[in-house]
Formats: C-alpha cells, sequence, structure tokens
C-alpha cells in the first residue's frame, strides 16, 4: 500500500480522537496551578504577610475558571450526544452547498453549511470539516450563525459560510465530513461522520491583465458591423447544385463529365458582419507519463488556467460575444451564463494527449487560441499555415509557473524565516531538473516560430 494513502487514512481515523493539543496543555497548567496554590511552601522559608491572602484570591480564580471549563466540558458532551439521538431518529445531516461570488474580477469559492436542530455547546463551538477524492481534508469552518423559523424566535439550524482556498483548479469529489463539538478551550473535539456527497469545483482566478484589438471571423447574427470586410467561404471551396437564374459561366464542367451533375461555383464574398469570437485553448500535452508523478505538470496546469482565463474575461467585455470551444468533453448544466460555463470548463479541463493541435482548432472561425510549452513543433507550423493575420495566439510559457531567484531565495531561507508558500520545495527541485532543461529548449523553438509568422502573437 502506499505510504500517503496510509498518511490519509491514519488521518481520517484521528478525526475520531477527543483529544486536542489543548488536552495537554491544560493537565500541564492545572497541574501547574494545584502545585503553587495546594502544595504548602517548603519549610525554613518566611512566607510573606500577604501570601495567604493572594493564594485564597489565586484558589477563587482557579475554582471559577475551573467551573466555567467543566460546564462547557459538560454541555459539549450533552450537545454531541443529543445531536446523535437526533441523527438515530430524524436523519439529520450536515448540509452543504457551494457558490462562486466574483469580487473584484477574481471567482471565490464559499461554502454553505446548514445543520438542522443542533445546538452549539455553552461557551463551546460546532465546527464542520468536509473531505474529498482521496481523502483529503479542507479546513474547519465554524457554524456560529442561528436560522430561526419562519415567524419565530426559536432557533431551527445553525448555520455558518466560509472561503475555500483549495490547491488546485478543478472539479473536486466530496465523499463526506465532519461536525465537531468542542469546549471552550478546545480540550475535547468530538466528532460525528456526516454523510455528504456530491461535486464542486475550484474556480480560475484572473493574473495580469492583457489585451489586443480582435475581431471575430463567425457570424451568428447580423447585429454587429465590423470596420474590415471578412472573407468568407467562396470560390473553389465551396460547391452547389446548379438552379435557375445561377451564372452559366459558373459551371464547374468537370464535375459534369465526372458524374452528369450540374453543380456551380459559389462565389467569394466579403461579408460586413461578423458576431461571435470563437476562443480556443489546447491542453494537449504529449508528455511522458512518469513526468506526471513530478508534481510539476500539476502546477503547470494551475497557472495554465489562470492565464486562459484571464485572457477569456479580459476579451469577454469587448463588444464581441464569446464562444468558448473546449477540447475535451464535459457535462455542463444548462442554465449557467456563457462565462460560467466557460470557467467551469477551464476548471475540469485536464492535460491530454488525445485532441492534438491540428484538429483542434479551426482557423476560419478561431480568432484567439492559447497554446502552451507542451506544443507538439510541427502541429504548431500546420495550424500557422492556415491562420492569417487576424488570428491571435497567446503562448503560455509554463516554466514561469515555478519560476523564481534561486540566490535570493537561498540567502532568505539562510537569514530569514522562509515564506509561507506550498511550492517551496518543488520550485528548488525544478530549479535543477532534467524536465526543466527540455520544456526551456521548446519554449525557445516555439517563441522563434511565433516571431516569425503573421499571426499576433503574445508571450505570458
Amino acid at each position: 500500500m502506499n505510504r500517503k494513502i496510509i498518511l490519509r487514512k491514519i488521518q481520517y481515523a484521528l478525526q475520531y480522537f477527543p483529544f486536542t493539543i489543548n488536552t495537554f496543555l491544560c493537565i500541564i497548567a492545572i497541574w501547574w496551578g494545584y502545585k503553587l496554590l495546594y502544595i504548602p511552601p517548603v519549610k525554613g522559608e518566611e512566607p510573606s504577610a500577604f501570601m495567604p491572602f493572594i493564594i485564597l484570591m489565586g484558589k477563587m480564580v482557579f475554582m471559577f475558571l475551573a467551573g466555567l471549563v467543566f460546564i462547557s466540558i459538560l454541555s459539549t458532551f450533552y450537545c454531541f450526544f443529543y445531536f446523535l439521538y437526533l441523527r438515530s431518529r430524524k436523519a439529520i445531516k450536515l448540509e452543504v452547498d457551494f457558490n462562486i461570488e466574483s469580487k473584484k474580477g477574481k471567482n471565490k469559492l464559499y461554502l454553505n453549511a446548514v445543520l438542522q436542530g443542533a445546538i452549539r455547546p455553552i461557551l463551546g463551538f460546532v465546527n464542520g470539516r468536509l473531505y474529498y477524492d482521496d481523502r483529503l481534508f479542507t479546513d474547519k469552518f465554524s457554524l456560529i450563525a442561528n436560522k430561526r423559523k419562519k415567524q419565530s424566535l426559536w432557533r431551527e439550524a445553525i448555520i455558518g459560510r466560509s472561503r475555500l482556498n483549495l490547491p488546485d483548479i478543478k472539479e473536486y469529489n466530496l465523499k463526506g465530513g465532519f461536525v465537531y463539538f468542542e469546549d471552550m478551550l478546545h480540550i475535547f473535539s468530538l466528532a460525528v461522520a456526516q454523510p455528504i456527497g456530491g461535486h464542486f469545483y475550484q474556480p480560475p482566478v484572473l493574473s495580469k491583465q492583457y489585451d489586443e484589438t480582435v475581431f471575430p471571423k463567425k457570424t451568428e447574427t447580423m447585429d454587429v458591423r465590423i470596420e474590415q470586410l471578412r472573407r468568407t467561404e467562396g470560390e473553389y471551396l465551396n460547391y452547389k447544385d446548379f438552379e435557375a437564374g445561377d451564372d452559366v459561366r459558373r459551371i464547374v464542367w468537370k464535375v459534369y463529365a465526372r458524374n452528369r451533375e450540374l453543380v456551380v461555383r459559389v462565389p467569394e464574398l466579403f461579408e460586413p458582419y461578423a458576431s461571435h469570437l470563437y476562443f480556443y485553448a489546447s491542453f494537449y500535452a504529449p508528455v511522458k507519463s512518469k513526468w506526471l508523478a513530478e508534481g510539476y505538470l500539476k502546477e503547470m496546469l494551475n497557472y495554465y488556467k489562470n492565464n486562459v482565463w484571464t485572457v477569456y474575461d479580459t476579451l469577454s467585455k469587448k463588444e464581441w460575444e464569446m464562444r468558448y470551444v473546449p477540447d475535451q468533453s464535459f457535462n455542463i448544466p444548462e442554465q449557467l451564463t456563457e462565462d460560467e460555463k466557460s470557467a467551469r470548463i477551464i476548471s475540469n479541463s485536464n492535460w491530454h494527449n488525445e485532441n492534438t493541435l491540428t484538429h483542434y482548432f479551426n482557423a476560419k472561425h478561431g480568432t484567439v487560441l492559447c497554446i502552451t510549452s507542451f506544443t507538439d513543433i510541427q502541429e504548431l507550423k500546420n495550424v500557422l499555415e492556415k491562420c492569417d493575420a487576424a488570428t491571435i495566439i497567446y503562448f503560455v510559457k509554463l516554466s514561469n509557473a515555478l519560476k523564481h531567484n534561486i540566490p535570493l531565495h537561498l540567502i532568505r531561507r539562510l537569514i530569514f524565516m522562509p515564506p509561507k508558500d506550498r511550492l517551496n520545495k518543488l520550485r528548488t527541485r525544478w530549479a535543477f531538473s532534467p524536465i526543466r532543461y527540455q520544456i526551456k529548449k521548446q519554449e525557445k523553438e516555439i517563441e522563434l516560430i511565433l516571431s516569425k509568422s503573421n499571426v499576433i502573437s503574445g508571450v505570458l
């Protein structure tokens, strides 16, 4: 069995362990207070005249605090067993739902939790926690507010709201949760498992804003007029059956000689309308399977998703209507808006080696294309041959996801405490990884190819 799986199972089992670090700290504090107040001093020492009074006051404070803590602990056990009773009789459980709010241009994931019928301990707390995927845990969240019954002062449930900040931008599979009843000093933490299921996803966030002048290539409605005429399919591209009124000079006699069918060429047109801007982002990554276990690709995927969402969000604020074309299949709720669907698709996307860039990108309709350092060189050349000067290609350099100043970083670690960054160890390993050299070499080749092409390109 994998070591990581064993550790996660141990962490899951420890949720039922009722004692915390505060338990041992309180035992030490009680022993020290008892020794100070109740054990008489060593003979031969002259006590101060005020010492009996100080000791008496200390005993009163000690007993008062001990009484408060005892009442809080007693009520914690009562609330715990009362909730077990409610759960067995009325099948009460923790209810959660997730919503995404956009504040200052950034998407944030929030958790709303409701616990019906439960009561909080005196001076105590009721907390919750969820676990997802392979027994990974969220941080604890508090249930501190009251939900009143309609037209009544009686409490119906306790509720809580908390922001979730998970490490990866993706969809998570919710497996269950726990409710914890804790006293005022967190001496005891009594856990009750909760059967919760479902899915939720961490949305991408905005990074540095990028902007380009763009013009759509696809016409679905004629509401928006463009400044430059747009070339549409025509001569030598499409044929149609001959009809009365068609110019006989456009009859394709070679086709007639071959299968005795009269067809005419559709003349090339210049359309003054374009309504939709088609947005493409390729997640094609034909990398070695052993790279997937390195951990680098997961962080690069998060970095790429944030940049793709930033480009999409920037362009969606223009007058054109955006259409995001995914390179993977997803089941997305129909009631979501176009931007919400795109955010969810980007969050759920993963590296793959199936849908190549040539098969994915439609140069006739696509205006914006995002590519990565994993893009195949020959595939990119084939796509560029079909693109015109109105196409914009954003190249996301994945090596920037783990970039940091190595000498300055080492000096800071020697002199100061290291910053709280979960990628510190990964970045240090990345600096000496052979994968880094290969990706850097690939990025230089892609930048050179884009600089020699006729498309508009940007490096992120």
